[in-house]
């Protein structure tokens, strides 16, 4: 995995320059440019926040705070976004840059890398205005902020290597994009994001257990609300699928790069 991972490093001037097209070509001729990746999540907590909050009476658990619960949302929603940009933009990105594949001999890797770098420069704008709210409202979680960095890590090792999966089978089986897709929108309602896990019944509060992004999500909310240090031992099986996530990912990759370009 090394070796794949260090031609990357000769064609950083690469990677930037695509993560820099990219970013650009998003927002041109748009009039509110990079604002649009802090309102379409900002709307999707201000929808949730008036059904559940509001309408549902959903509350967390020692708070009757529309505040919180706000908070706790957006905790939830962005690291979502994350996880999903990811993968979902993996899933397509050999054959979004097919035509660059078969005119350019440059390492394949490389554009996994530009997926992750340019879903980071989206999280970071949203992640920033959410940091300053917090520190304006008074709920800054403290040091416990600087658990997120960690948290994030394991997130994006769990999102990439999925990723590359994904978007090596995706190539050769199309239906494989469509159908992650569906799975993605049922995976989001089956994580405590928009409601509190205490709601669940017990036995569905168990099965938590065996969602990874379940407990990465809580690990967010917990220092975003409360500001408590993660329960590392909580995390052991999205540590555990982001590794194996990976080996699997950049041996797939490496079986058949060669055939990823006759195919698209």
């Amino acid at each position: 995995m090394v070796s794949m991972l260090l031609p990357l490093w000769a064609y950083r001037g690469f990677i930037l320059g695509s993560v820099k097209r990219d970013f650009q070509s998003k927002y041109r001729a748009s009039l509110l440019g990079a604002t649009w990746s802090v309102l379409n999540p900002l709307a999707m907590v201000v929808v949730y926040t008036v059904i559940f909050s509001n309408i549902m009476k959903a509350r967390l658990p020692g708070s009757d705070s529309t505040l919180a619960y706000s908070i706790y949302l957006f905790a939830g929603v962005i690291t979502w976004g994350l996880f999903a940009e990811i993968t979902g933009r993996a899933q397509n990105i050999f054959l979004e840059y097919a035509n660059l594949l078969k005119k350019l001999n440059f390492p394949r890797l490389c554009l996994p890398m530009v997926v992750v770098l340019n879903a980071t420069i989206n999280f970071l704008i949203i992640f920033g205005l959410v940091s300053a709210f917090l520190i304006v409202s008074g709920n800054f979680p403290g040091f416990a902020y600087l658990a997120l960095i960690p948290l994030l890590l394991i997130q994006m090792a769990f999102s990439i290597g999925l990723g590359i999966i994904l978007g090596v089978l995706n190539v050769f089986f199309r239906d494989v994009g469509h159908l992650f897709n569906v799975i993605l929108q049922f995976w989001f309602w089956l994580t405590p994001i928009v409601y509190p896990i205490s709601i669940l019944p017990a036995s569905a509060q168990g099965l938590m257990q065996y969602n990874p992004m379940a407990s990465l999500i809580a690990a967010y909310q917990g220092i975003f609300i409360h500001g408590l240090w993660p329960q590392w031992s909580s995390l052991w099986l999205v540590v555990s699928l982001a590794v194996v996530a990976n080996l699997v990912g950049f041996r797939l990759f490496r079986k058949h790069a060669g055939e990823i370009v006759d195919e698209i």
